[in-house]
């Protein structure tokens, strides 16, 4: 089974976090953090903010890690990491692999209002708390 390394732009912003709802497996319908793979020679940072940039509109500065998650599937593992990221600019619109992107009010992810990807709540909870 092969191992997928992918980052994850987590964007908290004027108490509100910035989601995408997936298009794709595995969690098609979900909403979770925009991300993807990272390329090859590409840094987990970068490719966090190339993820956020092409999935909703928004440039973002990297402000630290958060994690590393490992989602095992039948067929590969993914380990995403998971980065904070400082908002810069941008008008929110779904993109690339994104059915739909939107700010979520930090309360209802934190509270698991939405159907979400797992450990979305959890990695916000986290980075609020090293804002």
């Amino acid at each position: 089974m092969s191992e997928i390394p992918a980052a994850l732009a987590v964007v908290l912003h004027d108490g509100a976090v910035l989601l995408v709802r997936r298009r794709n497996r595995p969690d098609a319908g979900l909403w979770g953090y925009p991300g993807g793979k990272i390329e090859p020679g590409e840094g987990v940072e970068d490719a966090a903010r190339r993820e956020l940039l092409e999935e909703t509109g928004v440039t973002a500065r990297p402000l630290g890690r958060l994690g590393t998650l490992e989602v095992v599937t039948p067929r590969e593992t993914y380990l995403l990491h998971a980065v904070r990221m400082g908002f810069e600019h941008g008008k929110v619109r779904a993109g690339d692999d994104a059915e739909e992107a939107r700010w979520f009010p930090l309360l209802q992810v934190i509270g698991g209002w939405i159907m979400a990807s797992r450990d979305v709540d959890r990695i916000a909870l986290r980075a609020a708390s090293q804002s």
